[in-house]
């Protein structure tokens, strides 16, 4: 797992921050090293990789300490945080849904700049929207505006306080949220030019990427339900996380109890008037599935449940597999894989009998399942002493931790191809996309300008017939590749919150 999970690591250093910081963390994923020794495994300059080393600390990719004879300071790379670099944009989606576009922008300027004080967020915000060519015509937000846009991101915990910044070693404390008190005068006036000092210049903000990790998490659950049962299931799915955020660690396996009373409470809010009906289905519904993400632990009060994740993100690791296998190996392989996994130890005659599928067949399934190491087999040895060869029975069983190793290790396999595919579209194309680029920019400008609509059609005509086919293959080419690459990362999003529970 390691060697694509490495390269896919090394991939996205490059195209995110340049060969330079691409080579300094190539260097460091096999290991801690310190100054010297980066210098010396890159061959670069030691300017070179002390700038590259401080664009890797200020995004979090990598932390320093002092090595235990307290003379040499080590740099350690984490690879988990690179990886993020993957779902940032389903992370400014959130932002954009919860906190609008000015949410967004803000956001974005924190992603872009690792660590960034409140001030200099608001400032950035207003200059992007002011030379947005969209809000020409639009009325500017106020100062005050987008202070209050900040201050609900802080509420969301979308960020927190940079409060590893003097050690730059991995966060070991609560994450914090206090707010600046942001001297707004002072901020109007550097808008205008003016050199000013702010109220909040040592105070940092940064990405809070573990409250985004929770929201897919439960995202990911809230959609299994939906598609499982109907939006009122989901809905009532939702108010359960919600409720359970109220008494529980985020990241508890199993939630506290939760009365059927608040339940009830907390769905009549909603206005949902036919989830506030059938509740009680509901519970019922969710409470008696196989799955078992809602589990009815007590009866006072007319009932108690909690939300097991533990054993929700389980299940949907099972469900997850199972669809690998049927998009492998067909509906058939997929019926003698959750026959082993239902069935402990099951034989190859027990396969054969209860699969319902012809000898042959189910022999040849067996068989490939278990080349490809999607079941496992086990040779039950008999008791007792035998002098001359025998044929010891064998069974099947399903190792669920290695299968899951196997298909986090095909994840990073398949994003790195996607990437490597994406970039050869970008760069065998990049002759007409320019030409369109130059094309739009300058339709943009005669339209301005009270151009007519023959000259306009002239300028369209820059691009031939062809080169507008081609550009359109391309462009769906490279949105399949982006749509696979989301779809990827759900998969890799479930397998590794199987991991972080187990």
């Amino acid at each position: 797992m390691r060697d694509f999970y490495n390269k896919l690591c090394l991939l996205l250093l490059e195209e995110f921050f340049g060969p330079i910081v691409g080579q300094i963390g190539n260097n460091l994923l096999y290991g801690t090293k310190t100054l010297p020794a980066i210098h010396f495994g890159t061959r670069l300059s030691k300017i070179k990789v002390k700038e590259g080393l401080s664009v890797l600390i200020k995004f979090g990719f990598v932390t320093y300490h002092k090595n235990e004879d307290n003379l040499h300071v080590e740099y350690t790379i984490h690879q988990n945080k690179i990886i993020m670099i993957l779902r940032y944009p389903r992370y400014i989606f959130f932002a954009k849904t919860y906190c609008g576009d000015e949410g967004e922008i803000m956001f974005e300027e924190v992603l872009k700049n690792g660590y960034i004080t409140a001030s200099e967020v608001i400032i950035k915000t207003y200059k992007r929207i002011e030379q947005a060519p969209s809000n020409s015509t639009d009325e500017l937000p106020s100062i005050s505006d987008l202070k209050n846009v900040f201050e609900l991101l802080v509420k969301n915990q979308f960020l927190m306080n940079c409060t590893s910044f003097d050690t730059m070693s991995e966060d070991t404390e609560k994450p914090k949220y206090d707010l600046p008190n942001l001297d707004l005068l002072a901020i109007s006036k550097s808008l205008e030019g003016q050199n000013v000092e702010f109220s909040d210049r040592k105070i940092y903000w940064k990405v809070n990427f573990d409250r985004f990790t929770q929201d897919l998490r439960d995202q990911t659950v809230i959609s299994a339900v939906t598609r499982k049962f109907d939006k009122e299931a989901g809905e009532l799915m939702r108010e359960m996380i919600n409720l359970m955020y109220l008494r529980t660690a985020s990241w508890a396996d199993t939630s506290n109890p939760i009365p059927y009373t608040e339940i009830k409470e907390q769905v009549k809010k909603l206005n949902y008037e036919a989830l506030e009906r059938y509740i009680d289905q509901y519970l019922r519904l969710l409470e008696e599935d196989r799955t078992q993400f809602i589990k009815r632990v007590g009866d006072s009060g007319g009932g108690q449940y909690s939300v097991n994740m533990k054993n929700a993100f389980k299940e949907l690791t099972w469900t997850t597999l199972e669809n690998i296998v049927t998009e492998k190996f067909g509906s058939k392989a997929a019926r003698i894989f959750r026959l082993v996994r239902y069935e402990v130890d099951v034989s190859l005659e027990q396969i054969q009998k209860l699969a319902m599928i012809p000898a042959k067949e189910a022999k040849f399934l067996t068989y490939i399942l278990s080349q490809e190491n999607y079941i496992q087999t086990e040779e039950l040895k008999k008791s007792g002493t035998s002098s001359g060869p025998t044929k010891l029975p064998y069974h099947f069983c399903i190792d669920l931790t290695e299968i899951v190793e196997m298909e986090i290790e095909h994840c990073y396999h398949a994003l790195y191809n996607i990437i490597i595919r994406r970039e050869h579209e970008s760069n065998s194309n990049k002759r007409m996309i320019e030409k369109q680029l130059r094309v739009q920019i300058l339709s943009a400008n005669l339209r301005e300008h009270g151009a007519t609509e023959q000259q306009l059609a002239d300028i369209a005509e820059m691009m031939t017939p062809s080169e507008t086919q081609q550009l359109e293959k391309a462009q769906n080419a490279m949105k399949k590749l982006a749509a696979t690459e989301i779809q990827i990362d759900e998969t890799l999003l479930i397998l590794t919150t199987y991991f972080r529970y187990h």
